[in-house]
């Protein structure tokens, strides 16, 4: 098969399209033919060898990726042979192994792909839709909140501006550029700004009136998450997914003293990892379960940006300069 191999740690160009054996399922496992495979912004950093929730590669060549969606080929021993040619998505875990034609996963981690969903959807809901549907668990909105979406061209930050949306709230969504800010006024938002201009936040301002921001669902940290939360009214809630911004001081994580937080009425959390698996109960599946309906119903719609497989390095590049919309799928 043909697949993406990592042979050092380091740039994009060190991800190489290359013939590789076929993998073999082991007992309990299927092998899937894989049609879309999820690239995520944590897979550039473990490229380069960084920490993060999932390790580095300790054994180089290795294959990235964990999320993947195709047709099931093969079975390993024991396996329920009713899985054998179904469409399926699954997220590999702690295992890589995505960037490629064909990929094995214990048949436990499989989603049949609902009718309604093409497979590279399916890719983005199993990933970036199970991520929304952990982030959203921690903000019961209705139609007297006014959110604010950081990122919002993003994989992520498109579904929270269709679940904020969906729920009756006022929606704002920030995005860095003039064609990323059509894609979110496409996408639903009642106002859509570009935060690389500096007068973003009054433009913010003037469009909520007398009210205030009640919820800011950040991923860009830095001056302009802190721009977005200055924002915020009393009893306002500040939840963090990342800090992964583009601006000149973003990429940074925000601190508050206990003092302002105080003094402000104002929360702020981070809801990503152990906290958001305890939210929902200790089972990663009830949020992919939770995606995959709200994608099947309608009710979300994932942005995907395709890519070949073998552009891989050419995709990591594009995540690496925010030049992407959307969730990133690499097409065999």
């Amino acid at each position: 098969m043909r697949a993406i191999r990592l042979h050092a740690f380091g740039p994009a160009e060190n991800l190489i399209h290359e013939e590789v054996p076929d993998p073999t399922p082991a007992p309990g496992q299927v092998r899937i033919a894989v049609t879309a495979a999820g690239v995520h912004l944590l897979d550039t950093a473990l490229r380069q060898g960084a920490p993060g929730p999932f390790p580095a590669p300790t054994e180089l060549p290795t294959v990235p990726g964990r999320e993947v969606a195709g047709t099931v080929d093969a079975l390993g021993e024991g396996t329920d042979p009713h899985w054998l040619g179904k469409r399926v998505v699954a997220h590999l875990g702690m295992v890589p192994g995505g960037y490629a034609e064909l990929a094995v996963t214990d048949a436990a981690r499989l989603h049949e792909i609902p009718p309604t969903l093409d497979d590279a959807e399916a890719v983005a809901m199993i990933g970036t839709g199970r991520t929304t549907m952990g982030i959203v668990q921690f903000a019961e909105l209705g139609t007297a909140d006014a959110v604010l979406v950081t990122a919002a061209a993003g994989g992520i930050g498109t579904l929270l501006v269709q679940y904020a949306k969906n729920a009756g709230a006022t929606v704002v969504g920030l995005a860095g550029g003039p064609e990323k800010v059509a894609r979110v006024r496409a996408n639903g938002a009642d106002l859509a700004v570009d935060y690389t201009r500096p007068d973003w936040a009054d433009h913010v301002r003037a469009h909520l009136g007398d009210a205030a921001a009640t919820v800011v669902f950040d991923s860009v940290g830095g001056a302009t998450g802190r721009a977005a939360v200055d924002l915020l009214g009393k009893g306002g809630h500040h939840l963090v997914y990342g800090w992964a911004g583009r601006g000149p001081h973003d990429g940074e994580p925000l601190t508050f003293t206990d003092e302002e937080l105080t003094e402000r009425a104002i929360t702020s959390r981070s809801v990503l990892g152990p906290v958001m698996l305890e939210k929902a109960g200790g089972d990663i599946r009830t949020l992919e379960l939770r995606a995959l309906a709200e994608a099947a119903a309608g009710r979300l719609r994932p942005a995907v940006q395709r890519f070949p497989l073998a552009e891989a390095a050419t995709a990591h590049h594009a995540l690496e300069t925010r030049a992407t919309m959307g969730k990133v799928v690499l097409v065999p």
